[in-house]
This record gives structure tokens, C-alpha cells and sequence, in this order.
């Protein structure tokens, strides 16, 4: 039998010496890495760092999906361009085109509604509840009944911890299962938006410089927090007021230079540092290259469908770039994965902890452990591509539309706890926001010309891999147009109007794609509990994997830290340069003379005229580097960052802001499967770039006297 290694809950926190700069760190690991810190040139406690409570990451903020932070004591919120990019969609029109000119509220009457999506997060306690979540699980139980019994410890920790509506709460697992902590987060949903540069500037370059070095885009933007009159988080409304912020950055258009010291804060989405190489394989092989051809095939459509319409084109507009953005950085894990086989790498170390784990007295060498892995990690991927294939059957928003309501309706004739996550309660807001942002992404012909397409690559997937009894439940290519225009769930009031109706009123009801949704439930359903056994499978045994794992890891001195699952990290790192390959050496500055240089009469390198205007007249003033004589645009660093962490803080060694993280290098993108630190480098953008932009560009003069800026000392 496998003899378990259990760490304590303190050791899984404790590291040694870290290697070079990897490591998605929870605060309260910081003070374990104290000498790490100081050896970079870090001068802020790391005991201070840990709380989040205090100074900077009192400060440090979620959007839901991005990370942003708090620069001024009014609720003033700076993040990525892209980031806020729906909020800027939403206020847009082919009239009013703030996406091509920026938007800028030079008052606060002036600033628009961010809209139900556009949410600020504020997180206030972090505890371990990993006791409450696993005590007693019996070995006996199977995978599903497993994984329905800690989902209900989790929904029950979460409505204790919700009892103040104004907070939101979530239970995520760490180190795949082996531990769990309880999030508090203040939940603010008046958000507005305050300024954006036009995407000539915060989007400079597009899909064709993204994951590319040098990059000279100016990725920022600026929202602001509302609560009602009391302080506490209220619906929009004109009465409300900014949210007073705890606390708020300071920044500094002191600037860093190479070698300078890092910290970046932000709440980083999904890695996969610890996957087996089986799992490797298969995303390399068979997940990745599927992918790749399913989202060019759908921007292909979307761009063909939208041709010639400006309103189409402006409320896809987020949809293609979202789409691209993943695009893009699946294509460079599949590069990646060419370029160094990182599987290969995972075999070399899966061999030299096998071999630990027989040396360390485990019974049977481990084998009883391994091959529970083997089983339960094919039975995830073999449902994973039926997954897939359910993906393609269904890809439609308003099918999706129908379907949520359709579950919304079942769900709710449960008693709240008992109901499935994502249908309790407290999701019904996120449910009406969701319907409700349909609006302004949604275009009926190009929804149908989506969903026939996907369909079609639904018909040529090997019959194997389909979900079975799926494909006569599917219908004929030729009802689309009928379907479509049949539907009243194009229009938003009509959709929304279905929350609440029971699940006779939807059985009954005429509207083909409500009557699809009904059709597909019982099938997508038994998808839903095959996957809920698998994952309950995966649950059991791969935390007793990561515990020994751990315990080599520490054996070796080497970092142990969870991989990312949007939960607040700290990173941290040096300002530094990169050889992407043999005689070629990647300076960390980019300047505003490349935008000029790179400038064309097409998108994506159109300049305004009044950036170009300022970079010709040299009007740089205090934000010129002393070094690069100009003004620098986008850094390098060596911080461990990925997907989530765009709109991160990037602070100096003092927690003063400098940049914002919005992007890495395209060598560096399998870093979310394994960190090499040689090529791995996070590009941010320089503070000094965004202040020079705001004040020389936009004459954003009141939100320049709004922040608390330290200017370089003359």
C-alpha cells in the first residue's frame, strides 16, 4: 500500500533558497524568504509583505480575471488597457468611437459606467480551512461522491463567510488538492471608467507585437470605485460616492534601470508547473494543436461575418481580441514545447523523484501511487476531449444563453446549498450580468454563422470522442436561420425576463433554441457527473503525489510554491535583458522613438498625431531616462508572471509603483509549465511612459494631481 507523506500545513508555507527568480509566492510564505528579498535589493520587510492589511498590499486589487491597484485615497484604480477594455466597448459607438479615441472624465460627472462585468475586488483575509474541507473522506467513497461532499464543505464555508452581502467569498484548492484557504473579498460593484488612451496607444502593435519584443504599447487605464453614502458596496447609482481606499500607492517617475529590483502583485490565473509528463504530451499532441484550429477557424468566421459592419465590428471587437490574445499564446506553448521538450525534461524528473520516493521507505516503491495516477490522469484526458467536443457542439451564445437559464431554473427548486456552484443565490447577480453584457457582443448573424461552423467541425470528430447520444439531439445545418430568427433570447429583455420562470414554463415554451437547451440537458448533465468523478478521482490521489513531491522538492532546497489559481501572489525580480538565441541580446527598455519608427498609415501602428508631435519636439521633462536620454515605454523583467497578472503592480524596492505588467515574451510563454530563467521575462509597462502620455498626449492634468507622484530629483 502507499504510505502517505504528510508535511504539516507550516512547512508547505516554509522555503529555502529559492531558485533564480521563479515562484508565485502566497504573502504569507514572504517571510520565509527574507534573505531572497534582501540579496535583490528589496528594503521592505518581508514580514510586512505578508500582511494584507498594511502597506503595499493593502493596495493591491482584483478585476476578476486581472489585477489592478489602488493610486489615490478616492478609489482611483489604475490597470491594463486591455483589462478595461470591455468597459470601453461598452460606451462605445461607431459616433462615440472611445475605443480609436480614448475616453477621458476630466470630472467625475463625467465618468461612465463600467457596466455589470466591471467589478473591484479587495481581498481582506486569507485562512487555511484545509481540515474543514478533507476531515474524514473515506477511501471507500467514489470519485463523484467524493468530490460532492467537498464541494459541499466548500459552498458551506462560503455562506458562513458570506453572511455580509458586501463581501465575497471563495475556497480554492492549492498544491492540486492538498490544501485549502478561505478568501475574503470586499466586492465592489459600482465601477466606472475614468480614462483610456486610445488603443493607438493602449493597444499599439495589436495581435502583431503581442508576446513580442520590443514592444512599445502604453497598456493602461483608469477606473474608479463607488460605494453607497455608508461606505459599503451598493449597486450603481448617481448617489453613490468614490470608495475610500485603506491604502494607495505612491508612484514613482524616479524610474529603474537594469539590475534594479522588483516586486509585482497581482493575482496570477492558472500554471501548471507540476503536470506529468503524460499530461504534458497530450496538451502538446492533442489539446493544443485542437485548440490552435478551432479559434483561427472561429476568428475567421467572426471576421467574415462582421465584414463591412461597423456595429458588428465594434461589439465583437472584444470577443476577436480575447480570442487572438489566446490564440497567440497556445501557438507559443506549442512553439515552446518544439523548441525545448520540456516533456523530456518532466521524465528526467519524474524518474529522480521516483527513485527518492523508493529510497524513502514508501511501501512498494511508490507503485500503488503511480499507477492511481496513470488511471485517473487518462481517464481526465479521454474526458477532456469529449469535452471538447461538447464545446464544438454547442457554440452559440445564445444556445449558452438558454442553457444557463434552463439550469437556472432546475437549480432552483433545490434548497440553496444544495444547488450546483454557479446557480446558488449568490450568483444570480452574475447571471443577470452576464445575460445582460450579451448586448453588447452579440450580433444575431454572426452568432449563426459561429454556431454552423462549429457544428461542421463538430461532424468531423472521430464519432469516438463525441459524447455519446449527442448527435441526434443536434440540429440540421439548414434550421439555423430559422432558429435564429425565431428566438426572442436575442433581445435582452426578453432573456432576462426568463429568470425566475419555472422549469415547466421552459419545457413547454416555443422558442427553438430554449427547446435545444432542453434537449441537450440530460446529456450535457451526465458529461457534467462523469467529470465530477474523474475530478473527484483526481482529488484524491494527486494531493498525496504533491505531498511527496514537496517533501523532494525541500529535500533538494529547491522552491515550493503552489501554482497560480487567481488567488494574490508576490513575485519578484530584476530589471534585466534576454538572449532569445544564439549572438542575439534583447535590451530591457523599449523608447518612444520606436513607435515612431515602427509608425505606418495602418493598424495596428497608427500614431496620433500628437505622440508623434511630442516625440519629434523632444518635449520629454522629468520623464526622460538619464541614461536612455528619452523616454522609455516598456521593460523587461525576470518576474514569474502569466495570464491574470496583466494590470499587476510592478513596485521598486521602496513599494512605490513603476510599471504594470501586461505581457511576456513569446519565449517565455511555456512558463506556465516550466520556468526557465534564462529566456523567462514579464513586459510591464514604465510608469514614466503613462504619465509622459497622460500629461503631453491627453492633458490628463486632473488625474496627475489626484495620484501622489514622486518626481525624479533635479
Amino acid at each position: 500500500m502507499f504510505k502517505s507523506i504528510v508535511l504539516p500545513v507550516a512547512l508547505l508555507g516554509a522555503a529555502t533558497v529559492a531558485v533564480a527568480d521563479e515562484g508565485q509566492w502566497q504573502p504569507h510564505q514572504l517571510p520565509q524568504l527574507k534573505s531572497e528579498l534582501k540579496r535583490i535589493g528589496i528594503t521592505i520587510p518581508a514580514d510586512k509583505l505578508n500582511d494584507l492589511g498594511k502597506h503595499p498590499m493593502s493596495a493591491i486589487v482584483s478585476l476578476g480575471g486581472c489585477s489592478a491597484s489602488f493610486v489615490s485615497p478616492d478609489g482611483l484604480v489604475v490597470t491594463n488597457h486591455h483589462c478595461a477594455y470591455g468597459a470601453i466597448q461598452r460606451n462605445s459607438t461607431p459616433e462615440k468611437n472611445y475605443i480609436v479615441n480614448g475616453f477621458l472624465a476630466k470630472t467625475r460627472a463625467e465618468e461612465l459606467p463600467g457596466g455589470p462585468n466591471t467589478l473591484v475586488y479587495v481581498t481582506e483575509k486569507v485562512e487555511n480551512v484545509t481540515e474543514r474541507v478533507l476531515k474524514g473522506l473515506s477511501p471507500a467513497m467514489s470519485g463523484r461522491e467524493r468530490h460532492e461532499l467537498v464541494e459541499s464543505r466548500i459552498k458551506a464555508l462560503i455562506a458562513e463567510c458570506e453572511t455580509d452581502k458586501a463581501y465575497r467569498c471563495s475556497v480554492p484548492a492549492f498544491h492540486r488538492g492538498l490544501e485549502y484557504y478561505r478568501i475574503k473579498q470586499l466586492m465592489i460593484r459600482d465601477v466606472r471608467l475614468v480614462h483610456a488612451p486610445s488603443d493607438r496607444i493602449g493597444n499599439f502593435g495589436g495581435d502583431i507585437d503581442n508576446y513580442e519584443w520590443p514592444r512599445q504599447t502604453g497598456d493602461y487605464s483608469f477606473l474608479r470605485a463607488y460605494v453607497g453614502r455608508d461606505g459599503r458596496p451598493a449597486d450603481p447609482s448617481p448617489d453613490n460616492v468614490p470608495y475610500k481606499s485603506k491604502d494607495f500607492l505612491v508612484v514613482s517617475a524616479e524610474g529603474l534601470k537594469n539590475g534594479d529590483p522588483i516586486l509585482l502583485a497581482g493575482y496570477p490565473g492558472r500554471t501548471s508547473r507540476y503536470k506529468l509528463p503524460s499530461e504534458i504530451r497530450f496538451a502538446r499532441d492533442v489539446d493544443f494543436p485542437a485548440k490552435v484550429a478551432t479559434i483561427t477557424a472561429d476568428l475567421s468566421v467572426i471576421a467574415a461575418a462582421t465584414h463591412g459592419n461597423p456595429a458588428s465590428d465594434v461589439r465583437y471587437a472584444s470577443v476577436a481580441k480575447s480570442l487572438n490574445n489566446v490564440l497567440k499564446k497556445t501557438q507559443g506553448l506549442l512553439d515552446g514545447f518544439a523548441r525545448k521538450d520540456i516533456a523530456a525534461i518532466k521524465d528526467v524528473q519524474d524518474a529522480e523523484f521516483r527513485a527518492w520516493y523508493k529510497q524513502s521507505g514508501n511501501g512498494n516503491g511508490g507503485r500503488t501511487l503511480l499507477a492511481d495516477l496513470d488511471a485517473v490522469i487518462a481517464a481526465d484526458m479521454a474526458q477532456s476531449r469529449q469535452e471538447a467536443a461538447w464545446n464544438e457542439a454547442t457554440h452559440s451564445d445564445l444556445l449558452k444563453s438558454a442553457r444557463t437559464l434552463y439550469r437556472l431554473a432546475l437549480e432552483r427548486q433545490k434548497p440553496d446549498a444544495q444547488r450546483e456552484a454557479g446557480y446558488q443565490e449568490r450568483d444570480l447577480s452574475f447571471i443577470k450580468a452576464r445575460l445582460t453584457r450579451l448586448e453588447q457582443s452579440f450580433v444575431a448573424g454572426v452568432d449563426e454563422a459561429r454556431f454552423n461552423a462549429a457544428l461542421q467541425r463538430y461532424a468531423r470528430i472521430d464519432a469516438r470522442l463525441r459524447p455519446q447520444g449527442l448527435d441526434p439531439l443536434l440540429p440540421a445545418l439548414t434550421s439555423l436561420p430559422d432558429m435564429v430568427k425565431a428566438s426572442e433570447l436575442s433581445d435582452t429583455a426578453k432573456r432576462l425576463a426568463w429568470i425566475g420562470r419555472d422549469a415547466d414554463a421552459f419545457r413547454k415554451s416555443n422558442d427553438p433554441f430554449i427547446q435545444l437547451a432542453v434537449r441537450l440537458h440530460d446529456t450535457g448533465l451526465a458529461l457534467e457527473h462523469r467529470r465530477n468523478d474523474i475530478d473527484g478521482n483526481l482529488e484524491r490521489v494527486i494531493p498525496q503525489y504533491m505531498s511527496a513531491v514537496i517533501a523532494w522538492k525541500k529535500s533538494q532546497g529547491k522552491p515550493v510554491y503552489p501554482d497560480a489559481n487567481s488567488t494574490l501572489r508576490v513575485t519578484y525580480g530584476t530589471v534585466a535583458p534576454y538572449s532569445p538565441r544564439d549572438g542575439l541580446v534583447k535590451g530591457p527598455f523599449s523608447t518612444v522613438e520606436g513607435i515612431t519608427e515602427k509608425a505606418t498609415s495602418k493598424d495596428p501602428f497608427i500614431v496620433p498625431a500628437s505622440l508623434t508631435e511630442a516625440v519629434k519636439a523632444k518635449r520629454y521633462g522629468v520623464f526622460k531616462d538619464p541614461v536612455l536620454n528619452t523616454v522609455p515605454v516598456n521593460f523587461l523583467s525576470s518576474a514569474d508572471t502569466t495570464g491574470g497578472n496583466s494590470g499587476s503592480a510592478v513596485m521598486n524596492k521602496r513599494g512605490e509603483l513603476v510599471g504594470l505588467n501586461f505581457d511576456s515574451t513569446y519565449e517565455s510563454i511555456t512558463k506556465d509549465w516550466y520556468f526557465d530563467s534564462d529566456i523567462t521575462r514579464a513586459i510591464h509597462v514604465d510608469i514614466r511612459y503613462m504619465l509622459w502620455v497622460m500629461k503631453e498626449v491627453d492633458q490628463a492634468d486632473n488625474l496627475l494631481k489626484e495620484m501622489t507622484i514622486k518626481y525624479p530629483k533635479k
